[in-house]
């Protein structure tokens, strides 16, 4: 058939909220400790703490918002652990992840540090399932109050003497699982107490998250949103692409095969059933839609790598994990109006990370590329896209080979980003241009794709996997003919 698309560039759907491109980093396995964190005595050039390489990395990409501390690691830590001088912080284990020790030396002065190099949002997740309100409460008061407090004394005793500013806050994380194997209409009335205390200092006003559903758990968003709506700003919903069974066996990052390919592009694509489902029922009890979904983990989630520690989740990152990465973005910008804030699991070492470091050495991922690529939409205008394409077919089984987005930024320069599933097959489109007020002269063009289904970035080959100019394509007028190669990320800009 012959594939087409038409850019409506005068009909706007939506803004899609930069926070789509948010980061997650929890106490788990290497993220924190060698991946962000090497100390000010380490060997690694580093600014008080903070490795310099990864710093100026994630710079790049223009982080919106980073979580932090977890996870499941979140309803374990108690904050007054982290703080004051290094050498006198609590050690403990920590018994999610790996049961090494926690030194506790990355704490709430280091992260606000972090986040202020990166020039980002924090979103903090709070101790529901292990900690008290008055610990919560604390907590938020001696991040932002200014004035005279116990909390905010001992904040300005260690060294902060201004308040900083938190937008962001998680009350509880999984407590269906890890954070307190909890009952939804349990979780609501703790919420609602919780959150009470969460309160706002001055001029800071923080958007509180509730801790949502996981997978299709939707009996959860119902009563979350029935007994608690007024209460919350966000609902989170927690999601990972595993080609395998969690239990018994996820699949290989790497060295896998056609089928695992085709079953890891399907899970992806149930992102978008996910959504529309949790949706309809926001939309019940919230029909102006002010209560944000909040997807604050999702990813690849494989076998770890041989020979690495189970608990520390490391995993090898492949051209496979950067086209999950443009299909789950064009989903959630397809719902932007509902989705307000994601996090990819996780920033460094962990999952499908955008950084794997190894001693003083760093490579980027292939999912870092297209966080790269597609930075490009945040904050920008959704654009509506008409399609014809055809299908990805694979053994009686099919999906739809190409997906795309479009989005206007506030510069005026239009953004067409496409991606092709297919493992095998290229495919050519015909891209109609609409809507623009004069014709099209300036256009250029950046593509990530590989001859490989596992092709990935090592210490030895660092860039084996990076985007790169892409010419293949035929600009007449206010059209575009484009010939997309197999498992292939492409993004073309209109100035």
């Amino acid at each position: 058939m012959k594939n087409s698309m038409i850019i409506n560039a005068d009909i706007k759907d939506g803004i899609i909220n930069r926070n789509i491109y948010g980061h997650f980093a929890e106490h788990l396995g290497r993220c924190i400790y060698e991946g962000i964190w090497v100390g000010e005595d380490s060997v690694i050039e580093n600014t008080k703490g903070i490795r310099n390489d990864v710093l100026e990395a994630l710079k790049r990409i223009n982080i919106p918002v980073l979580r932090w501390p977890g996870g499941c690691f979140a309803d374990e830590y108690h904050w007054k652990d982290g703080i004051g001088s290094r050498s006198d912080r609590k050690r403990m284990v920590n018994t999610h992840w790996g049961g090494v020790v926690e030194n506790n030396h990355f704490g709430t002065h280091e992260f606000m540090l972090l986040c202020e190099l990166l020039n980002c949002e924090p979103y903090i997740c709070g101790n529901v399932g292990s900690g008290t309100i008055q610990e919560m409460s604390e907590w938020v008061e001696y991040m932002t109050f200014d004035g005279e407090s116990p909390m905010a004394n001992w904040r300005q005793e260690n060294g902060q003497q201004e308040p900083w500013g938190l937008k962001y806050f998680g009350v509880g994380n999984e407590n269906w699982g890890c954070g307190g194997n909890m009952r939804p209409e349990y979780y609501a009335d703790l919420y609602r107490r919780y959150q009470t205390y969460v309160r706002n200092y001055g001029d800071n006003k923080i958007y509180k998250i509730a801790g949502g559903a996981n997978i299709d758990d939707y009996n959860w968003t119902e009563v979350l949103m029935r007994e608690a709506a007024p209460f919350l700003d966000g609902l989170s919903l927690h999601y990972y692409t595993i080609p395998g069974d969690f239990w018994l066996g996820k699949g290989a990052a790497t060295d896998f095969t056609t089928d695992e390919w085709f079953i890891t592009m399907q899970k992806a694509f149930y992102m978008d059933e996910l959504i529309t489902k949790h949706s309809a029922i926001m939309d019940k009890y919230d029909a102006e839609k002010r209560v944000g979904l909040i997807i604050d983990e999702w990813g690849t989630w494989f076998d770890v790598e041989t020979g690495t520690n189970p608990g520390f989740l490391y995993q090898q990152n492949t051209i496979r994990d950067a086209v999950v990465a443009a299909i789950h973005f064009h989903i959630f910008h397809k719902h932007c109006n509902r989705v307000q804030m994601t996090n990819i699991a996780q920033t460094v070492n962990v999952l499908q990370a955008m950084i794997l470091t190894e001693g003083k050495k760093m490579i980027l991922t292939p999912t870092y590329h297209v966080f790269d690529m597609y930075k490009v939409h945040q904050d920008a205008t959704l654009l509506s896209v008409d399609t014809n394409i055809g299908a990805y077919k694979y053994k009686e089984k099919e999906l739809q080979q190409v997906t795309v987005t479009a989005s206007r930024n506030t510069k005026g320069a239009l953004n067409i980003s496409l991606c092709n599933i297919d493992h095998k097959e290229p495919s050519s489109i015909s891209i109609e241009l609409r809507g623009l007020k004069e014709t099209v002269k300036d256009l250029s063009a950046t593509i990530l794709t590989a001859n490989k289904l596992d092709a990935h970035n090592t210490f030895e080959e660092p860039e084996n996997v990076k985007p790169a100019d892409f010419t293949n394509y035929k600009l007449d007028e206010n059209s575009v003919d484009i010939n997309l190669p197999p498992m292939s990320v492409v993004n073309l800009t209109i100035q």
